[in-house]
């Protein structure tokens, strides 16, 4: 019996593990032209992105929503725009999870 109580108090307190989303050839954005960008994701340019690059970063995902990255992905983000010679077409694969409107970025390729 005390071990029934036992799993069930481990059960309540564990977080609920959310399993990890694959996003795959989707727009990347900063977030201050995120809304405008919607409408031709692929002209949003680079030179734009980084100019807004304090904003944060996220992806229009198939459906036309915007998923915010958090801390971590901001960072990835602005490496991988810094060192593309893309202009414009800034397409990536990105693995993380949701939590609420923030995703967390656990792999960000170009």
């Amino acid at each position: 019996m005390k071990r029934i109580v036992l799993l069930m108090i481990l059960a309540i307190g564990l977080p609920p593990f959310a399993s990890a989303e694959d996003w795959s050839n989707v727009s990347i954005i900063d977030t201050q032209c995120s809304t405008k960008a919607k409408a031709d994701p692929d002209s949003h340019t680079r030179a734009c992105a980084l100019t807004c690059s304090k904003s944060g970063f996220g992806i229009l995902d198939k459906d036309g929503h915007y998923l915010k990255f958090d801390a971590q992905g901001n960072a990835e983000a602005l490496k991988l725009l810094q060192s593309t010679a893309k202009k414009d077409h800034l397409r990536v694969n990105v693995i993380g999870t949701k939590e609420g409107d923030i995703t967390h970025v656990q792999s960000l390729k170009m």
